[in-house]
């Protein structure tokens, strides 16, 4: 008996995943109209027949959405991971989750076992480095799937783009630093040449500088480690560095502790403010300023966003920046120490 044609051999003949098979099949809007053509022209060849009431007994996979996250250990991440996850279940869809780890190869190959096992849609916060491929095979399976908190792929027509607006958050932060009487104020933290660093520093430089302040800049590992290091890098080499904005709260967390360890009070001798506003931040003494990026708000914005692109083919703005906010604590504030 010759053996009937299975959605496996038709994503074989069409060169597109199963995923983007069952995608066809339930007649989805997200698919490409070429790729669309592709699969049917293959299911003809094949002699495939869809044997709907089998389809719909295994229909368990339909609400699945794939969450790639770059750095679980991060607690910025973490939270924003769990608000969106929550989000998703309140709208009766489960979540696939897994940590890359910065890594581009692993990020590859969890993407690419996320859309064999026929996942819906993927929302990424991707790692840096080589990635063109994974966005291209999600481009391939004919996915919805959103770059969120940093942009890797420049097709956001295909892959748009949610996050904070990060340039005005670090302008608040310089705003209130020199409102507080800060003679001269560093950035501190964030890798070079990435743009996620570039935007968290921009709006602060653009601040300082129209105050007639050459800011100064010490970037590095966004860690608890390399905060701590550059306390005592501030007191030998910048003396005069009264305040300072970090790239993320664990670079500020570890120069408060770091600060402590050489002798200056946060608050008084050196006032701080971090970014994204963990949990952590308010819990620490003194407790940290910080610019809120409202990681619940985004984590709901992007279920909303996927959900609609999803279930109604309407596709999100290639690129939105959400609204952020400067939390004022003792940190940076005398007047609430």
């Amino acid at each position: 008996m010759t053996r009937k044609p299975t959605i496996i051999d038709v994503a074989k003949k069409a060169n597109v995943s199963k995923s983007t098979v069952s995608l066809v099949l339930r007649n989805s809007s997200t698919v490409r109209e070429e790729t669309r053509d592709a699969v049917r022209q293959a299911m003809k060849e094949l002699g495939y027949v869809y044997n709907r009431s089998a389809a719909n007994m295994r229909s368990s996979n339909a609400g699945l959405i794939g969450l790639v996250i770059n750095d679980l250990r991060n607690p910025f991440f973490a939270e924003f991971a769990t608000s969106l996850q929550m989000a998703l279940a309140q709208q009766n869809y489960a979540t696939v989750m897994a940590n890359t780890d910065e890594d581009p190869a692993l990020q590859d190959q969890v993407v690419n076992s996320m859309i064999e096992h026929g996942v819906s849609a993927l929302i990424i916060c991707p790692a840096y480095g080589e990635t063109r491929s994974t966005f291209d095979a999600v481009e391939r399976a004919g996915l919805p799937a959103l770059q969120l908190l940093r942009r890797v792929d420049e097709r956001t027509d295909h892959f748009p783009f949610i996050a904070p607006d990060y340039s005005s958050g670090s302008r608040l932060a310089a705003e209130h630093l020199l409102q507080q009487g800060a003679q001269r104020v560093a950035f501190v933290g964030g890798l070079e040449g990435r743009s996620v660093t570039e935007e968290r520093m921009s709006g602060c430089i653009e601040v300082l500088r129209q105050a007639g302040q050459e800011p100064v800049v010490i970037t590095g590992q966004a860690s608890r480690q390399f905060g701590r290091e550059t306390a005592r890098t501030l007191m030998q080499d910048y003396p005069d560095v009264d305040a300072v904005v970090c790239f993320n709260d664990l670079v500020a967390l570890g120069l408060l502790s770091g600060s402590n360890e050489v002798g200056r009070c946060i608050g008084k001798d050196i006032l701080l403010v971090g970014f994204d506003n963990i949990e952590d931040a308010a819990e620490t003494y003194p407790s940290l300023s910080s610019v809120s990026c409202d990681i619940a708000a985004i984590g709901q914005h992007a279920s909303a966003s996927i959900l609609n692109w999803l279930e109604k083919g309407v596709a999100p703005a290639r690129v939105e920046r959400t609204k952020v906010e400067l939390i004022r604590r003792q940190s940076s504030d005398t007047a609430l120490r």
